[in-house]
């Protein structure tokens, strides 16, 4: 497991990174885009949540393509795609374009994520699955831990070439993905029985680790992967995920705004700050991670975790001082991101094959949906009141909202071994 963990997840940590700084750079590049653009904070909030969108509407099409024809060539063309469009961010000009382009970017991001948690599903026993989930999920706050200052780096650009600062931080940021997605041509393996790089007894060993864990599942064998998607289970792990993406990404493209406003920060030190924040978050991400394999309790880790994100919203919405408003920030993005590790562990618990496909990809596609509902609802709040304090009241409910739906899944997952 060691030597499939050295060949397998610096790979798709590093094509995470990229994932993640490609489709939220734009909020460290609103610090300039905005005003030299003029968009208002509904039109700002609206072109970065309908990313979600296009993403939504092609996941489980994505993750069923990948699931026949193989993780290899169809991440590939996720990964180059993507960052071709995100380069082309920087010829935005209107609303309209803006909008057009993110969508266009959810679109080729389309299935990147769940097909990697499927992926994983396939190479890793249950007993080690959420560690192997916390190494990959850790490169989301890590990535805007690098991210958050290199764009603000980038943005310090700004006139070199006849180029705004944010014009720059799209045009660099897009490249290294194209770049990676050669590299996925070259390095990933489509599936342990198919590992050369293992000798004989490892990869027979792993087949077999792998064979008995599906045997001994809790989840109905022989589903078809679209019959799945009817499955109540489904329709609970995407609302779970839904409510808490509602308020991860409301977090995730205001946070450099509501820092540098509460602390009247300049743009380097906003990068700064979020990524500290970010760093705690990773550390939160492995933490729980050891401990919900330890336990065995991914859905109470994963409750516990989006409850710690309510309390955030709450303390950086009522809280006295600027400090403490930033610090409560903090708790939202430590939660959020830590939520992912034990999560991502249920769906492949309660499916299998196919099913597991597509059940994975049609989660994350309609929890998804919350990345266009958050950011929107946090613009049109500080349209409306002057200030995102209402905002963060109002994102404080989905948050508990999950918690709740996690504490429900752990009874329906508990009922399913009982039943096995």
């Amino acid at each position: 497991m060691r030597r499939v963990g050295r060949r397998l997840l610096p790979l798709l940590f590093a094509l995470f990174v990229c994932n993640y700084v490609d489709r939220t750079n734009v909020a460290m590049a609103a610090l300039q885009m905005n005003r030299d653009l003029h968009f208002s904070g509904t039109a700002y909030g609206l072109g970065t949540g309908i990313f979600f969108l296009g993403y939504a509407l092609f996941e489980v099409p994505s993750n069923l393509v990948l699931a026949r024809m193989g993780a290899r060539l169809w991440i590939a063309r996720i990964v180059i795609s993507w960052g071709l469009v995100a380069s082309a961010m920087m010829l935005v000009r209107t609303p309209a374009q803006f909008y057009a382009l993110r969508f266009l970017l959810g679109v080729t991001e389309a299935g990147f994520f769940p097909g990697i948690v499927y992926y994983l599903s396939q190479w890793y026993p249950t007993a080690r699955r959420a560690r192997a989930m916390s190494r990959f999920v850790i490169a989301a706050p890590l990535a805007a831990a690098f991210g958050n200052p290199l764009s603000a780096s980038l943005l310090g650009l700004d006139g070199r070439l006849g180029l705004r600062g944010w014009q720059w931080v799209f045009l660099v940021e897009g490249i290294p993905s194209v770049l990676l997605g050669v590299v996925v041509l070259a390095m990933l393996t489509d599936s342990p029985a198919q590992a050369r790089w293992l000798s004989d007894a490892e990869r027979t060993w792993l087949v077999e680790r792998l064979r008995r864990d599906d045997e001994a599942s809790a989840a109905p064998a022989g589903d078809h992967p679209l019959r799945a998607l009817a499955q109540p289970v489904i329709w609970l792990l995407s609302l779970a995920y839904f409510l808490r993406l509602t308020t991860g990404y409301a977090y995730l493209f205001w946070a450099p705004s509501i820092v540098r406003d509460s602390l009247h920060a300049t743009s380097v030190a906003t990068g700064l700050i979020t990524a500290l924040i970010a760093c705690l978050a990773a550390a939160g991400q492995l933490a729980v991670g050891f401990s919900a394999d330890r336990r065995g309790e991914h859905a109470l880790h994963a409750a516990g975790c989006v409850m710690l994100c309510a309390i955030g919203c709450v303390g950086a919405a009522l809280l006295p001082t600027p400090v403490a408003r930033v610090a409560s920030l903090a708790l939202v993005h430590v939660g959020e991101q830590s939520f992912s590790v034990g999560f991502w562990c249920l769906p492949s618990l309660l499916l299998r094959g196919g099913a597991a496909a597509a059940g994975i990809a049609f989660v994350n596609s309609v929890g998804n949906l919350g990345g266009f509902v958050g950011p929107y609802t946090a613009g049109w709040f500080q349209d409306a009141t002057g200030s995102t304090r209402g905002a963060l009241l109002v994102l404080a409910l989905p948050a508990l909202l999950s918690a709740l739906l996690c504490l429900v899944l752990r009874r329906v997952a508990t009922a399913a071994r009982v039943r096995r």
